[in-house]
């Protein structure tokens, strides 16, 4: 990849930041487990973090504590932000 590649596609994606933060943001949210929908609606977007503010945020993160998420969420929001820069980038 030549120089200028590189610039339009560090370009392209710096423009996108924002959209992605917000997109990851609801994926996050999308793949939190639901029982009484506490999780998902104490789950924001504040600056550039994703913040769970609920007392057992570090339990649903745990591998295979919850059968609905066992992967917890930030892996799959994880991967979906790099599927999305790859989309982006190219």
């Amino acid at each position: 990849m030549s120089k200028g590649n590189i610039a339009r596609s560090l370009n392209k994606l710096e423009s996108r930041i924002d959209d992605i933060r917000k997109d990851a943001h609801k994926e996050f949210v999308r793949v939190t487990p639901i029982r009484t929908g506490n999780a998902r609606r104490n789950t924001d977007l504040k600056g550039k973090e994703i913040q769970a503010n609920y007392g057992y945020a570090v339990k649903l993160e745990k591998d295979g504590w919850s059968r609905q998420a066992p992967q917890g969420m930030s892996e799959p929001t994880i991967d979906y932000v790099k599927t999305q820069v790859r989309r982006i980038v190219g």
